[in-house]
């Protein structure tokens, strides 16, 4: 089963998959994004790792049903996160079908394992219009990619300053 986390920065997503993680009684692999560019991030990522009780810790940018592949189905698993993933694979020229398919058949990928996933992203289409055509192919593109990660999830949560709020399918709420 795949739990969605969407929410804005430091809105407490990565925080909450960690949390399900370490309630999980069994293995828990951590599937990472994000590549260390910088100092900044460097020391973002390790604050991350210290936060993960020696959980091992999957470092893929680009391909993550591979990633995914390669660990045990049973496995809880913590993909952190989307936002990231759709900035490595613009920023390698992908163009935003490619991204999209690629989305697509890899939460389906997701969606077949036996044992819990727990996807983060960002929820980027609620802030100010991006003033450069990068930025607004960005959100449009994480927009997609989120609503087909949403379509195999049984959960999805939208997270502010750490409170959740369950978000339905608003086609089954007119039903």
């Amino acid at each position: 089963m795949i739990t969605l986390l969407l929410g804005g920065a430091r809105s407490g997503k990565s925080a909450l998959a960690g949390e399900l993680g370490r309630r999980h009684d069994g293995p828990v692999t951590y599937l990472a994004t994000c590549p260390p560019l910088d100092d900044e991030l460097r020391e973002r990522i390790a604050r991350h790792r210290a936060d993960r009780p020696g959980w091992p810790t999957i470092e893929e940018p680009f391909d993550l049903a591979g990633a995914l592949a390669t660990v045990d189905g049973t496995t809880f698993v913590i993909v952190d996160c989307l936002t990231l993933w759709v900035s490595n694979l613009l920023a390698r020229g992908d163009d935003d079908a490619s991204i999209h398919a690629l989305a697509t058949r890899t939460a389906a990928l997701a969606a077949g394992r036996a044992g819990p996933t727990v996807v983060v992203s960002n929820e980027v289409g609620l802030g100010v219009h991006p003033s450069t055509e990068l930025g607004r192919r960005y959100r449009d593109v994480l927009g997609d990619v989120n609503q087909a990660w949403v379509r195999v999830a049984g959960t999805t949560l939208l997270l502010v300053a750490g409170r959740a709020v369950r978000l339905d399918d608003p086609v089954a709420l007119l039903a």
